[in-house]
Formats: C-alpha cells, sequence, structure tokens
C-alpha cells in the first residue's frame, strides 16, 4: 500500500535494506530468473549474448556512449554543468523526469508505419523553432515539454487518426503521483529524494531509491503473480531512478554524485534493464534472445499478448536475464582486456544503448554489420500502464 503516515515512508523492512547496500540482490534478478525457467518460451542463445556483447563493448566505446549521453537528446531537460546545488532548475529537471517515468508506458500504435499513428508536433529541440513529428516515447516527451495544460498536453498532430493510448490511466496516475508528493514531500520530486536520503544518512543507493518508490507510489508497482509466485519487473521504478542517474551525473569521475552522495556512491550496478516491447526486438534481432515460431506467428499478426500472459511474462523476464548476461560477458571481456573501464558497465547503459540502436534500425538510421542478426520482428503489443 500507499503511504500515508506522517513522515511518507513505509517502515522499510524489506529484504532491500538489510545492513550494507553492497549486498543487496535485486529482486528483479531473483525472480526474473523464476518466471525465464518456468515460463519456457523465450530463450537466451548463450552464443548470440558472446557475439553481441563484444559487438556492444565496441560500439559503446566508439560512440563515447556514457551516462552524460542522457544529456544530448534534443528533448530532455537538463540541470546545470556544473552542479550548482541551489539552481531553482534542479527541482523543475526532477520533477520533469518522475513526470515521465510516471507516464512512460504503452506508446505502440495500431497504426505503426503510417502518418495516422498518434504524434505530438513540437519543436526539434529545446533550442530550434523548426518542429517534428514525434511519436511514441517522444511524443510524451514533446507532449509535456509543449503545454503546462491537462486538457492540451495529448493533443494529437493534425494528421494522427488516433489519441495517445489510456489516456485516463494517465490522468489517475497524475493525479496519484502529485498527491501523495503534495502531502507527503512538499509537493515535488526533489523533496522526495531529500526524504530518503535522510532517511538512508545520504548513503542511499539507486536500488534503495528503486524499493522507496515501488513502496511510496503504487503505479510503479510493476509486479506480477506467476505460477502463485510474485515476479517484480519495475520497469518504471529503475528507468526513474536511472534517468536521474543519467540526468545528475558528474562531468569529471572525482566529483560526488549530488543525488546519491554517500561514500558508496549510486551503486547503479544493481539496476536491471528496462523490461519494455522495445528493447526485447533489438535483443531478438542481435540473436541474444530465440522465439519460437508460435510466438513469431503471433507477433507478425499483431495479435495482443495479455498482460501477465505466459508470452508477455517470458518475454520480459528473459530480456531482464539476457542483458543482465551480456553485462557479465562485457565485463569478462574488460578482464581479459585488463581494462579498468569495467567499473561504469552497468545494465541500465546497456539498455540506454540498446533502446536508442533499436530505433535507429527500424528507421533504417543505422545497420548492424560485423554480426549475424535475425530477422527484426515486431514488437510484442500489450496495453499496459507498466511499459
Amino acid at each position: 500500500m500507499a503511504s500515508n503516515d506522517s513522515e511518507g515512508f513505509l517502515d522499510e523492512k524489506a529484504a532491500l535494506d538489510i545492513q550494507d547496500a553492497e549486498e543487496l540482490t535485486n529482486p528483479v534478478i531473483l525472480t526474473s530468473e523464476y518466471a525465464y525457467k518456468v515460463t519456457d518460451v523465450v530463450h537466451i542463445n548463450d552464443g548470440g549474448v558472446k557475439m553481441a556483447a563484444q559487438h556492444i563493448r565496441q560500439k559503446l566505446a566508439k560512440e563515447s556512449y556514457t551516462p552524460r549521453t542522457w544529456r544530448t537528446h534534443p528533448l530532455h531537460i537538463v540541470p546545470s554543468d556544473p552542479y550548482v546545488a541551489t539552481d531553482p532548475n534542479n527541482k523543475t529537471v526532477l520533477n520533469w523526469i518522475f513526470l515521465i517515468s510516471s507516464l512512460n508506458f504503452s506508446f505502440w500504435s495500431e497504426k505503426e508505419g503510417t502518418p495516422e499513428r498518434y504524434g505530438v508536433e513540437w519543436r526539434k529541440s529545446w533550442n530550434s523553432e523548426d518542429t517534428n513529428v514525434w511519436t511514441g516515447y517522444w511524443s510524451l516527451v514533446a507532449a509535456l515539454n509543449r503545454d503546462s495544460l491537462l486538457e492540451q498536453v495529448f493533443r494529437p498532430a493534425k494528421q494522427s487518426t488516433e489519441t495517445v493510448p489510456l489516456f485516463r490511466q494517465r490522468i489517475a496516475i497524475m493525479r496519484e503521483v502529485g498527491t501523495i508528493l503534495c502531502k507527503n514531500f512538499g509537493g515535488s520530486f526533489q523533496g522526495f529524494l531529500e526524504e530518503f536520503q535522510r532517511r538512508h544518512n545520504n548513503e542511499g543507493t539507486a536500488l534503495q531509491l528503486v524499493n522507496a518508490v515501488t513502496e511510496t507510489f503504487p503505479s510503479y508497482r510493476d509486479e506480477v503473480i506467476y505460477n502463485g509466485k510474485k515476479v517484480y519487473l519495475w520497469k518504471r521504478a529503475q528507468i526513474l531512478v536511472a534517468e536521474t542517474w543519467a540526468a545528475f551525473f558528474p562531468a569529471t569521475s572525482t566529483s560526488t554524485h549530488p543525488i546519491f552522495p554517500g561514500s558508496r556512491g549510486p551503486q547503479i550496478q544493481q539496476l536491471t534493464m528496462f523490461a519494455d516491447y522495445r528493447v526485447p526486438q533489438i535483443l531478438h534481432h542481435l540473436r541474444i534472445l530465440t522465439y519460437p515460431p508460435s510466438l513469431i506467428k503471433l507477433l507478425q499478426s499483431g495479435t495482443p499478448l495479455e498482460p501477465g500472459s505466459k508470452e508477455e511474462v517470458s518475454l520480459r523476464a528473459a530480456s531482464i536475464i539476457a542483458v543482465e548476461r551480456v553485462r557479465e560477458e562485457i565485463l569478462r571481456l574488460f578482464g581479459e582486456n585488463g581494462n579498468d573501464e569495467s567499473a561504469n558497465v552497468s545494465s541500465v547503459l546497456i539498455d540506454f544503448y540498446l533502446w536508442d540502436l533499436a530505433k535507429k534500425v527500424e528507421s533504417g538510421e543505422e545497420k548492424i554489420e560485423g554480426i549475424a542478426t535475425a530477422e527484426m520482428v515486431p514488437i510484442h503489443r500489450t496495453r499496459s500502464i507498466w511499459y
């Protein structure tokens, strides 16, 4: 249940809140391992993991892909650089990230590939007066950047013949998270973060923050009961924390992260990838995941997969475990080469890269070369507030 106590947080007695945060294991990993095995639909190709890990490692290095790449997206609002604690823009950025993450779900379209699909017309970037029609996840970002009045926020571009999916659910979630923030945290995500770190004596980590988010905001509690066991997936809670981490990532390695000022830092390596519908698609294309013919047939026909169904749970759980294995393989490769950059390798950064790659491959902007790939099959269609 959401917190209703005077201080805002529930008593944190969960397994995540043991004495030493370095010993924590993300329950998303533990329960996804279980779900991956018992669903037995999507499988991880060990050979594909090894080949793709080498490719991804090279690409990350060649393209200088770091957490600060987040700042380069033209629609993102970014904090001051270098960071200034007293800058009022910090609160704006944090509230913006929180709202984006609260509504970051279900942007696949029934009219995929046509100009009629839901899109939002807005600037090409914050520094441009030229406009663009943004689709998918970027339609959410553009919509919230464009307007402040609720009734105007989600209006579609002129050529769009469909409206934003799950509109009523988005309104309900905005009301839920806004009420909780106003009641307990001074009306801002910054207030929530300050209370979180106060609770943890400024030693709170990324995984502990994910736990606090899911405990406090019901609409972030992305969990499913499968075969009588709870499976934690936590896509939006983890991406909220990861984007907060990336947005405020210091320019120099010697600087303290302002959101995670403790001696242990954020420990972002404890987070998993964000189980959505786009990353599984590129994992399959890279031959990291293999799909049975029956699933490929469902995807190609556009057949909806119900939330919590065997196929849907398998796709999400397999993606989480697959990216963990890619991360482990990249770490192994770094170890062989005596490279101390391994500290920067995380499933979060791999996910950021793969999501961007999927969009580039889909648009024809980029083609994967140097390794064997599978056919780019459609994303899985699941209407859900979780992703």
